[in-house]
């Protein structure tokens, strides 16, 4: 072939066949040669025979030094070599395993597993990770939280509640919750402590030097502030165990809600024993037997009497249990207890009704928790003893019965006439703590 013959196998894309040196080499080199060109870009496709040392030996050396070389330049073009992975990398904000391995050419699973780390694993800024195997790493820590700014803490009492708090201190209820990790169904409790957030620990005071201070007149004295308006008329109630907002509403016959605005509570609060909540728009007490003076023949109740009296009456209204129903059992107690919360008592009897363990009414503890053992006088559908001891509820035809006699179908009293003096003065403490 001449360098005429030859140069039109590269740029005419003319094939052409090469010529034999050997007769081992003719049949392999009778092969055709396809050439294409796209634009400025060549790609030679040559077969196994092109690439033997005689074929190549007869090739004109300028053509195919060309070819060769823009065939270089397209593979060049369509492989981007990775970056060398280093043996170690601190990773920065933005990051993840997944595109640190990309980056590198190395696979995810291989840089959880040199790391010990699962697929739900984090990585934080700062934090440094093994991309070789046997790299070494420091060991490092998340970045530590800011500190919080000082914030005064407040000690947890009866009666507190998370948005009553918040009121105190002007500060939101949802900014305490906040602070104490706590939801607006947490309890708290007395003795908790919390701290409450967007309140300064102390005044920030301007000291002047009195050498810069220049007298002046003494400012006539500020008027005297006014006098704090009066609360609200109401009563005042200490809790007791066993007591429920509503049933301390029912007793002094107003709204549940109004106690609650009164006291900065919610639907959700709980309420302790000892804490004393304050009654809107009541003209009694949880502890006396209110204005009105006892009539003739009626039993006055000190302030220990009216209280437990109150339980009764709440655990009542809270079971749905008639007026009538309430004065047997205020009657009862004051018979059998002269309506105090004895731990003694004939035999083993104890508490208000003077119920006995010995006869399955419970516990001596049980039998001294003054709305348990109300509960329990009452008896019915919720009766702690349920199939064991018999409450009010429980006999038929109780409504039809004196209040003696059904009294005595509960106690079973060897005094069972005894309870019938009561009637009267039963009727009025419900009038006036009901």
């Amino acid at each position: 072939m001449n360098h005429a013959t030859a140069a039109s196998v590269f740029t005419g894309l003319v094939p052409e066949r090469l010529p034999a040196t050997a007769s081992g080499q003719a049949k392999s080199m009778n092969s055709t040669v396809p050439i294409l060109i796209v634009g400025t870009m060549a790609v030679l496709n040559l077969s196994p025979a092109v690439a033997e040392p005689a074929a190549a030996s007869s090739l004109r050396p300028n053509a195919l030094t060309n070819t060769v070389g823009a065939a270089a330049t397209v593979r060049s073009l369509a492989t981007k070599p990775a970056v060398a992975a280093p043996a170690t990398y601190r990773v920065v904000r933005g990051d993840s395993v997944s595109a640190i391995a990309a980056r590198f050419g190395l696979s995810t699973a291989s840089v959880l597993a040199m790391n010990g780390l699962s697929r739900t694993s984090l990585v934080f800024p700062g934090q440094v990770l093994k991309l070789v195997a046997g790299a070494t790493v420091t060991a490092t820590a998340p970045p530590a939280p800011a500190t919080a700014a000082a914030s005064p803490k407040y000690t947890v009492v009866a009666g507190d509640t998370v948005s009553k708090i918040a009121r105190r201190f002007g500060v939101s209820t949802a900014s305490v919750l906040s602070a104490n990790g706590l939801r607006s169904s947490s309890i708290i409790r007395p003795g908790q402590v919390l701290r409450i957030p967007g309140v300064a620990t102390a005044p920030t005071l301007s000291i002047v030097p009195v050498s810069a201070v220049t007298p002046v007149a003494a400012a006539p004295a500020p008027a005297p502030a006014p006098a704090p308006a009066p609360a609200p008329a109401g009563a005042s109630y200490v809790v007791r165990s066993g007591d429920t907002v509503s049933a301390i509403a029912r007793a002094f016959g107003v709204s549940t809600q109004s106690i609650l605005d009164a006291n900065g509570l919610t639907a959700a609060s709980i309420i302790y024993a000892g804490a004393t909540l304050r009654i809107p728009g009541a003209t009694t007490t949880g502890t006396t037997t209110g204005a009105t003076a006892a009539p003739q023949g009626v039993t006055a109740l000190n302030d220990q009497q009216a209280a437990e009296a109150f339980t009764i009456i709440g655990v009542g209204r809270e079971l749905g249990v008639s007026d009538y129903g309430i004065v047997i059992a205020l009657a009862t107690a004051m018979q059998e207890s002269s309506m105090r919360n004895l731990n003694y008592g004939h035999l083993d009897s104890v508490g208000l009704f003077q119920q006995r363990p010995s006869s399955g009414w419970g516990t001596v503890a049980q039998l001294t928790t003054q709305s348990h053992a109300a509960r329990l006088f009452f008896g019915g559908p919720k009766n702690p003893n349920k199939g064991k001891t018999r409450g009010l509820l429980d006999i038929a035809g109780w409504q039809s019965m004196t209040v003696t006699q059904a009294a005595q179908k509960v106690q079973i009293s060897a005094y069972p006439d005894a309870y019938a003096k009561w009637e009267a003065s039963a009727r009025f403490w419900l009038s006036q703590l009901g």
